[in-house]
């Protein structure tokens, strides 16, 4: 099975013993809109607040769902914008050589 937000989310709540309902009441969002995040099915990412109350409440990282939902933490976005121009060339790189992409998350790991 693919890993997706919708699949991590959707196993996160089986394992705590939810329901959409009742995690739909405690994220105060609507239960269909929560079936359409489990089945990656929605029809944009949701917002950063929305992902961040799912984690929580589901005890996943915060910024790995933003990540997974197809979002990037607000606070890398100034980063970003502020080297925008190298940013394709980095992706490229990690994209088309996966040693030294491998190499690149080997050090992000070892500094955790």
């Amino acid at each position: 099975m693919e890993l997706t937000f919708g699949t991590v989310i959707r196993q996160a709540r089986k394992d705590k013993g939810y329901s959409q309902r009742q995690l739909a009441k405690l994220l105060n969002v609507d239960f269909t809109y929560l079936s359409k995040l489990e089945n990656d099915r929605a029809d944009y990412a949701p917002k950063e607040d929305v992902i961040r109350s799912l984690a929580r409440e589901l005890d996943l990282d915060e910024e790995e769902s933003i990540v997974l939902a197809g979002r990037l933490p607000q606070q890398y976005e100034a980063f970003l914008k502020q080297n925008y121009k190298e940013v394709p060339a980095l992706f490229r790189r990690l994209q088309e050589n996966p040693d030294f992409a491998q190499k690149v998350f080997e050090s992000l790991s070892e500094g955790e």
